[in-house]
């Protein structure tokens, strides 16, 4: 377990280098917030994997999915917009949503794609202050309960990952090739 700790440790320290290495470009990098800098490489990393596999698909294929029971490509970008960017990074930045304009089913690829760009450069910019001695600190979570701050930033880094993956394999259903596997990462 000790063993387990100073590895983790001797990783986060090496993520402000990481970041800087992988591009963060200006994004703030603070070497004193490990945690922080890896969430705002993150939202880097997903905001271009995630909007280029939406924009990989074509507009007639929006309502596309795999089986009944899941959600269409449409549904991901909505969820994205209105459930996931906004709110998520929100809470764990502690900077309020802005006025914007809201999306749903009926939403041309073209809105969704402009809106869902909006939230991941609401994530970027809200998170630019975010530093690790924040994460213990109590936020909203859903519903009436609050939750630590830390446990935020995993579950919006998870719903990132859940939906690019979402993505990626809905792309290879249609025989497409997800950015990810276009990079050679």
């Amino acid at each position: 377990m000790r063993a387990s700790a100073y590895a983790l440790a001797a990783a986060l320290c090496a993520v402000p280098a990481l970041a800087t290495a992988q591009g963060m470009g200006n994004m703030p990098s603070d070497p004193t917030s490990p945690v922080s800098n890896a969430l705002r490489a993150s939202t880097m990393r997903y905001a271009r994997t995630i909007t280029e596999a939406l924009d990989s698909f074509p507009a007639d294929k929006y309502d596309y999915k795999p089986t009944a029971p899941q959600m269409t490509v449409r549904a991901v970008a909505v969820h994205l917009v209105e459930e996931g960017n906004y709110m998520l990074c929100s809470r764990v930045s502690g900077v309020p949503e802005p006025q914007r304009t809201h999306v749903d089913s009926t939403s041309s690829k073209e809105t969704l794609m402009r809106e869902l760009r909006a939230s991941f450069e609401f994530c970027r910019t809200s998170l630019a202050n975010l530093k690790d001695a924040q994460l213990a600190d109590s936020v909203p979570g859903f519903g009436p309960r609050k939750i630590v701050r830390a446990n935020m930033v995993l579950i919006t880094v998870g719903d990132w990952a859940d939906h690019y993956s979402q993505l990626a394999n809905y792309l290879r259903l249609n025989n497409m090739v997800p950015p990810t596997a276009r990079r050679g990462m």
